[in-house]
């Protein structure tokens, strides 16, 4: 079983490029199934996540080729409408293709998806909304069945009781098939909406409001193939940056808007980090050791992400001073506590609030990923360390991450896989 062997205490420093939005390019790639012919993403990010996805446009009868970071999607032979229980396990975000799928075709097979274990996230939320715009679902021998009803789909007012990022998706996409106007009440809010809701408007769907609490979609117009670049991965900047801020020394990521990142940064600078921004790029310079900061609530956008919880609370372990994290997301979002105590952290966890005492300094374990952003969370808390960490589980990271090691030995960490 391959790990990343890290030698701890070596000041980052350099510039480096913030590959394509894990969770922006999962939907576009979904939402190509929406116009027959071939549309070209640009800025597609090599993950192993992405990889399922683009077997699963296979399967359903899409040619997908990549060359580079560049993926060329033609879904002229869409023909399927089921997707396999082995690749929906793979990829909790496949749930997204109910709503593609639905539109397109009008029909949609699938199991329960898998991912990550971050504790129950249930997919009441689509499948309420679908119904609500003319969809008939109902379990069959463990997969979700989904038609068009008998009065067909149209569009209507949905209000979301929480600002769910993937229920608002797929009622995006489910919609551009819906004839009339469908409102998302509560809608999510993050930057990878509005990226959608921009792919969509290129392929000649009418989507407003992306970014607000309220979307409309015009359903029913005719689309056509497009081309496509994804917009930076807020997150794995924000890694990048905390790996910084744990280890010391300068680095300048491009690619990436800092206004996509204000929460994140707002917590850098109160630990200590000096940070510049430009129109696509942040530059972060670490200091001596980092200090506590106010308590950290994770919020849906623009609050501070749940995604980038794991990162700050590693590099803050390595600092001085107590601060108090709250998980208001997830339920399990704390797996990587126990790894990181390994390491010498000092974290007290009660529930959904975490404690997080400085001990100045980490020291090198063996340790284990739990999860995507645990595992990055690891990999933070290794660059400021003191002596050699193992960090395996490295599909976990392969998730989210494209050559997450490569990219760090760029900046000047001493990293390197061991098979």
């Amino acid at each position: 079983m391959s790990y990343y062997e890290i030698q701890g205490g070596r000041p980052l420093s350099g510039s480096l490029a913030i590959h394509g939005a894990k969770n922006s390019v999962l939907p576009i790639l979904a939402a190509c199934l929406l116009a027959p012919g071939q549309s070209v993403i640009h800025n597609c990010p090599d993950l192993s996540d992405v990889s399922v996805t683009l077997d699963i446009l296979r399967l359903l009868g899409c040619r997908a080729d990549r060359e580079g970071d560049t993926v060329l999607i033609d879904a002229s032979a869409l023909g399927r409408s089921d997707i396999p229980e082995h690749l929906m396990r793979e990829m909790r975000s496949s749930v997204i293709f109910l709503g593609a799928l639905l539109a397109r075709l009008g029909t949609a097979e699938l199991s329960y998806p898998g991912g990550c274990e971050l504790g129950p996230r249930p997919i009441d939320l689509h499948l309420s909304a679908l119904r609500t715009l003319g969809a008939e679902i109902w379990e069959e021998q463990g997969a979700l069945c989904c038609c068009r009803g008998q009065g067909g789909l149209s569009g209507r007012e949905i209000c979301l009781s929480i600002p769910s990022v993937g229920a608002t998706e797929n009622i995006m996409l489910a919609a551009c098939g819906c004839p009339g106007l469908t409102t998302v009440v509560g809608a999510a809010r993050e930057p990878e909406i509005i990226d959608l809701q921009n792919f969509l408007r290129s392929l000649g769907a009418e989507v407003k409001g992306a970014g607000t609490p309220v979307i409309a979609i015009q359903g029913g117009a005719s689309l056509h193939p497009a081309e496509y670049r994804v917009m930076g991965d807020r997150i794995a900047a924000a890694t990048y940056l905390c790996g910084a801020a744990a280890a010391g020394g300068e680095v300048e990521l491009t690619g990436v808007l800092p206004d996509h990142l204000t929460a994140v940064l707002t917590c850098l600078e109160e630990a200590g980090c000096t940070i510049h921004t430009g129109p696509d790029r942040i530059a972060l310079a670490g200091g001596p050791s980092l200090r506590s900061i106010s308590p950290v609530r994770t919020a849906p956008y623009p609050g501070f992400p749940t995604d980038a919880q794991a990162v700050l609370m590693a590099a803050l372990a390595g600092g001085e001073g107590a601060t108090l994290f709250v998980e208001n997301i997830f339920d399990s979002r704390y797996r990587h506590v126990d790894e990181l105590r390994r390491m010498g952290a000092d974290i007290q966890v009660a529930g959904r609030a975490a404690m997080v005492s400085g001990v100045g300094r980490l020291h090198g374990a063996a340790v284990r990923s739990p999860d995507l952003r645990g595992g990055a969370a690891l990999v933070v808390a290794a660059l400021g360390a003191e002596g050699t960490t193992q960090v395996s589980g490295l599909r976990h990271i392969r998730r989210g991450y494209q050559a997450l090691d490569k990219n760090l030995r760029a900046l000047g960490a001493d990293i390197r896989e061991v098979p």
